[in-house]
C-alpha cells in the first residue's frame, strides 16, 4: 500500500470553525479517512471535520510560499 502524506492524528483543544464544502470534496474526505484508517491500523475512520484538520495543517506546512512569506514579515 502506497505510504500517505498525513500519518497519526494528535488530538488537541479544539476551536469551532463553521464551513460548506461541495459534496464531491465532502465524499473524497470520507473516502480518504477509510484509506487513512486502514493505512493506520484505526479500527474507525475519522469523521471528514477530524481528517481535514491535519490536512489543512499539513498543506500549511509544506506551502513553500507561505513559509517564505511568514520569514519576511
Amino acid at each position: 500500500m502506497s505510504k500517505l502524506r498525513l500519518g497519526p492524528i494528535v488530538d488537541e483543544k479544539p476551536v469551532k470553525l463553521m464551513i460548506e464544502l461541495p459534496g464531491s470534496l465532502h465524499r473524497e474526505l470520507v473516502e480518504y479517512a477509510a484509506v487513512h484508517a486502514r493505512t493506520n491500523g484505526l479500527s474507525e475512520p475519522l469523521t471528514p471535520e477530524r481528517i481535514a484538520v491535519p490536512m489543512i495543517e499539513r498543506f500549511i506546512a509544506t506551502d513553500r510560499g507561505f513559509a517564505a512569506a511568514r520569514r519576511q514579515r
